[in-house]
């Protein structure tokens, strides 16, 4: 709707956010009323009942305030320049942290020529072919994404475009405006709206490109996406789906939200569709799948890599934000909740990806949109050993089995408390008495100097378990069927350990999956943080693979375990389990977390875990040894983001 009022106000705040840095400096020197006139007083009564129709407007609370004051207005005796300012100010003063971040890291104007000149150096430039599907698409978006595909950097692409038989004729119109002025763009109108599985059938169809990437029609690429692309496969010409991180932007061009996300997660993955966009494949393995199946409307996507991914491992990441998604009312982006019918899609695939792979299970849909959990069928109920070690600390012990033996839905299991060196009459005497009441209770002295890798290994040594489950002594079972669900996840033959969300008695998060490289060796996602939040991404209430899991509650099939030889009894104290970890993914094994196995850790939070002269030299070497064995300090996590915090433990941005 060109020309309308909002559009003014709309390119106001353009060019101010294209000022602000400029702005922030001078502002409080600048005389903001010298250039305003009269003139704008007639934007204004329309301008108002415009924003007043707006849910865009009322979305944002930002802008309720500049609402209010035109409103106070209507002879333009203040003009929309000096509200906007007035209101923005404050908050551009207070840049947000990706903001600081685009400055460091984001494609400059001046960087393009030199990127334009390496494209044309790759010694691979393949044919990258960019299907869009369009249906009703507001003009000004499909320009939009039509010109980031005409603006790349990187000049061997077609775009390949299906248009499902849109009523705006502005769409066809668009559409046959771009073909007839680009060569490159490939345009098939269909005669009957199909929806956008066919559409986008009918878009692939167009593609003579060894790769193709997805674009949506109201989306955008960014001036370099597809060097990234062709640099990668020239680096990695077995490359067969390659994917990026995204943010999203709004109608003003500010962007926000940045996903960065992990390398090929598969666990991940099935809990939610996190590859998103850039998405580019193989044209010949979209094929050879089958292309988008209809019926999976608002998951197409997902599903098409779920069978991507059954056929392929060389699955490649690109860390560099190379599409916007575009947040308006009409968009998936703009609200999550607003297509319940995709999230729907995405679970049906899910199961019937499960039923290709043979691994009977159900799909359940968290109450977080577009969120699953994959509840594997056991096999083999095979016993767990619960290796429990203790040195006095009989109530936490009391507290953990009694926690054990109340939720206890999976019966094959034995428990065995290893004593090392109790000296407390209470604590051993609890003891006995949980050995004496119940039989699947053992108790093992083992009194040696403190060394918890050792004392794991001996206890793992003298267990009979198809699964070994070790469990620190001060934790306590919230969840029923926790065994079970480690249990699902420890039985698949790709799982090396599986791990718990751990939470302080107040609710916040002790554990939810160990990333390396925090602090020069590794710290715990999300730590601290509130229980009933989602974390970065959902991340914190969904399934996820991550390098390592904590000891304090960890399964792992035995014979996994003697595959990597154990815990290092190197590591007495510090990142044995760590350690263990990598070793299990060193032999191609992926580490899980589980959010829905929540188990209470009494651990103190001001816990003061080196308070000695001794203890601290002896971390000290743990840490060194863990770096140069893994170089956890340089190396990235591939299951964590370069561009993500390794001074803390929340996802924040790194500086």
């Amino acid at each position: 709707m060109n020309g309308e009022p909002g559009d003014e106000l709309r390119a106001y705040v353009r060019r101010l956010e294209a000022e602000r840095d400029e702005l922030l400096e001078r502002l409080e020197n600048v005389d903001l009323w010298a250039e305003q006139t009269r003139a704008s007083a007639e934007a204004v009564r329309p301008l108002l009942r415009s924003m007043q129709e707006s849910k865009f407007w009322k979305a944002r609370n930002a802008w309720f305030a500049l609402k209010h004051r035109l409103g106070m207005h209507p002879d333009g005796a203040q003009p929309p320049v000096d509200l906007i300012v007035a209101d923005y100010a404050p908050l551009l003063s207070k840049r947000s942290a990706y903001e600081r971040w685009l400055r460091a890291h984001d494609l400059r104007r001046s960087d393009e020529e030199v990127v334009r000149r390496l494209a044309a150096l790759l010694p691979h430039r393949p044919l990258i072919s960019v299907i869009v599907p369009t249906y009703e698409t507001p003009e000004r978006y499909l320009r939009a994404a039509l010109d980031s595909v005409l603006e790349q950097l990187y000049e061997n692409w077609e775009l390949c475009v299906a248009d499902d038989a849109s009523r705006d004729p502005a769409v066809r119109a668009t559409l046959q405006e771009y073909a007839a002025r680009e060569p490159r763009v490939k345009l098939v109108l269909r005669e009957r709206n199909g929806h956008i599985a066919e559409a986008s059938n009918s878009a692939l169809a167009l593609a003579s490109g060894e790769f193709v990437a997805l674009l949506d029609h109201d989306d955008a690429l960014t001036r370099d996406a597809l060097f990234h692309v062709a640099l990668l496969a020239s680096e990695h010409p077995e490359a067969d789906f390659i994917y990026s991180d995204e943010d999203k932007i709004d109608d003003l061009g500010r962007r926000s939200e940045p996903y960065f996300k992990p390398d090929w997660s598969p666990d991940s993955f099935l809990a939610r569709m996190y590859v998103g966009h850039l998405a580019v494949f193989r044209r010949a393995l979209v094929e050879e799948v089958g292309g988008f199946r209809p019926g999976f409307e608002g998951s197409q996507d997902y599903d098409l890599v779920l069978r991507v991914t059954e056929r392929t491992d060389r699955i490649f990441h690109i860390p560099r934000v190379l599409y916007h998604w575009r947040t308006h009312p009409e968009s998936t982006s703009a609200e999550t909740g607003s297509k319940t019918y995709a999230y729907e899609a995405g679970r049906r695939a899910l199961e019937e990806a499960l039923a290709r792979r043979g691994e009977p299970g159900r799909v359940e849909q968290l109450p977080e949109p577009g969120s699953y959990v994959v509840r594997y069928e056991i096999k083999e109920r095979g016993k767990v050993s619960v290796i429990v070690p203790t040195r006095d600390h009989g109530e936490d012990v009391e507290r953990a089995l009694s926690s054990i033996f109340a939720r206890a839905s999976y019966e094959n299991f034995e428990v065995l408390l290893i004593d090392n060196g109790s000296r407390d009459p209470r604590s051993l005497a609890t003891f006995e008495r949980w050995a004496a009441a119940e039989p699947r209770v053992r108790l093992l002295r083992y009194d040696v100097p403190f060394n918890f890798a050792r004392i794991n290994n001996h206890g793992a040594r003298l267990s009979a378990g198809t699964y070994l489950l070790f469990l620190n002594n001060d934790t306590e079972v919230l969840a029923e069927d926790w065994m079970e669900g480690m249990v699902e996840q420890a039985q698949r033959p790709s799982i090396g350990a599986v791990g718990a969300k751990l939470l302080y008695p107040d609710g916040t998060v002790q554990h939810a999956g160990v990333v390396t490289g925090i602090g020069g060796v590794a710290g715990h996602a999300h730590k601290y943080a509130d229980a009933a939040s989602g974390g970065y991404f959902n991340t914190l209430r969904t399934t996820n693979n991550y390098s390592a899991v904590t000891a304090a509650c960890m399964m792992v099939r035995r014979e996994a375990y003697e595959r990597a030889g154990g815990f290092d009894e190197a590591l007495a104290v510090a990142f044995n389990d760590v350690d263990f970890c990598l070793k299990l993914r060193r032999l191609g094994l992926y580490n899980v977390y589980l959010a829905h196995v929540e188990l209470l850790h009494h651990e103190s939070k001001s816990r003061g875990y080196e308070d000695t002269a001794e203890k601290r030299a002896r971390f000290e070497a743990e840490r060194l040894l863990m770096m140069r064995r893994w170089r956890t300090a340089e190396a990235s996590d591939p299951h964590y983001s370069p561009h993500l915090s390794v001074t803390a433990e929340d996802y924040s941005l790194r500086a």
